[in-house]
């Protein structure tokens, strides 16, 4: 059995895997505060709930954009599942060749994202991911990562033009009911949305132009 923990800078993930097959799956919030024994009492809890033993876990691997969690969670795994933890780097085999100027800036969220998709499709692919910052990750058919694009998230676009201005409303992301606002909460809601998509659809026609030909099929399993 296999635990992989995914830190990112809002939500951690969890998996446990059996073989190839995740068969439990739960999200936290990135607390920076919590201690190792709090993380390891919230898995042992999870774990309970799953039917699931914490002695089972025969190794654990990281994912971490949140360096100063680091310490913590691997000090959680030695003390309540007895494993030394792996933290995916851009020197982990994971099989990619990556072609950034500094392979050390490639952070552990956008390798595992591009490790996973070109499992999944082979290559070229690009790999879009919404979280608190929203990367754009390509890699080659011959399974290189080539680099990628970081652009503000969602969140943070709307905490901005939340605090920045003195009359607008923060609102949630959702699509709109008409692309036209009637009103400052739909006009809002309008252009985060559509903002969000032209961005997205803009990028990626950009970059499938620039690899040189369409993007993987997925693979037959």
């Amino acid at each position: 059995m296999l635990l992989a923990l995914d830190a990112g800078n809002t939500n951690i993930t969890i998996g446990v895997f059996e073989g190839t097959q995740l068969t439990h799956r739960w999200r936290l919030r990135t607390v920076h505060e919590q201690t190792e024994d709090e993380w390891g009492i919230l898995l042992r809890n999870l774990f309970a709930l799953g039917g699931l033993e914490l002695h089972a876990v025969e190794a654990v691997i990281i994912s971490s954009v949140v360096p100063p969690l680091n310490p913590t969670l691997a000090a959680m795994s030695r003390r309540y599942f007895e494993r030394e933890p792996s933290f995916v780097t851009s020197e982990t085999n994971t099989g990619l060749t990556i072609l950034y100027d500094n392979p050390r800036e490639v952070g552990a969220d956008r390798i595992v994202n591009s490790v996973a998709a070109y499992a999944k499709y082979g290559g070229p692919v690009i790999v879009v991911d919404l979280g608190t910052a929203i990367t754009f990750d390509c890699v080659s058919a011959r399974a290189e990562y080539l680099g990628g694009i970081i652009c503000a998230g969602i969140g943070i676009s709307i905490d901005a033009l939340f605090s920045r201005t003195a009359k607008l409303p923060k609102v949630d992301f959702r699509a709109p009911d008409r692309l036209i606002g009637k009103n400052t909460v739909g006009s809002i809601q309008s252009g985060l949305y559509y903002g969000a998509l032209g961005m997205i659809d803009g990028i990626l026609e950009r970059l499938i132009a620039e690899i040189g030909g369409p993007t993987a099929a997925p693979r037959k399993p």
